[in-house]
């Protein structure tokens, strides 16, 4: 196992822990989308090493952090698009 499936797991756990301690609404699906994506990356990461993921990783924690502070509508829809235009890729999540 990789280094990178460890801390995959690790920020998915906490991703998702979050998650659950939130009210219901746009914030609380948001934070769910991410603790996905880390699931996804933990994945991809435990069939071996991979330099593709890490865009991806980035994606999500650009997600989070925004979900920290006060969201303005533009930016969760950029993010919305980034999240969207990588799922266009072709590339298949395992």
């Amino acid at each position: 196992m990789s280094d990178a499936f460890d801390y995959f797991r690790a920020y998915a756990v906490r991703a998702l822990c979050r998650a659950r301690s939130m009210p219901r609404g746009k914030m609380k699906h948001l934070q769910l989308v991410a603790g996905r994506i880390y699931n996804l990356l933990k994945k991809e990461a435990a069939f071996g090493p991979n330099t593709q993921h890490l865009e991806d990783f980035r994606a999500a924690q650009k997600l989070e952090r925004s979900l920290d502070r006060k969201p303005d509508d533009g930016s969760i829809a950029q993010i919305h698009l980034a999240l969207g235009s990588k799922q266009s890729t072709g590339r298949e999540a395992r």
